[in-house]
């Protein structure tokens, strides 16, 4: 696995008054999709914190728009893995509209953190953790 996809539906809720998807509704969306990437490798964020007292916080996010999606449309989600530190994740979410000709509409680049729960400190990935995500890698040696 070379990476995660997963396909949303824009709703009413998600957009603004010109009917296209708010700004930060991206965010939340981004959000999902990387806890159903995660997921897929077999990691779940609750045992994350609840067995290991870690869990992955957004440190830095940056989203570049290049088109719009709009209410109805189907969007379609593609996370990878684009690095790997001892304590942090960098994820590539590439958001295409699946509606029209799939055309890539947002590219979002985020930095996760793994913090102990109690301290709120960075804390190292677990080493049966790293295996597994990996597996998001797309081209990553």
């Amino acid at each position: 696995m070379a990476s995660h996809r997963i396909k949303f539906r824009v709703y009413y809720e998600d957009t603004d008054a010109g009917g296209i998807v708010y700004h930060a509704r991206y965010l939340a969306f981004a959000e999902r999709a990387r806890t159903e990437a995660i997921r897929s490798v077999g990691i779940s964020v609750v045992e994350l914190a609840h067995e290991e007292g870690l869990h992955f916080v957004v440190r830095k996010a940056d989203l570049r728009f290049r088109g719009s999606l709009r209410l109805d449309d189907e969007m379609d989600i593609e996370t990878s893995l684009t690095g790997m530190t001892p304590t942090r994740l960098l994820l590539l979410q590439t958001f295409r509209n699946a509606t029209r000709d799939c055309e890539i509409s947002t590219i979002v680049n985020v930095e996760l953190a793994c913090l102990t729960v109690d301290t709120m400190r960075p804390s190292k990935i677990p080493p049966h953790w790293c295996v597994p995500i990996q597996k998001l890698a797309d081209g990553l040696t």
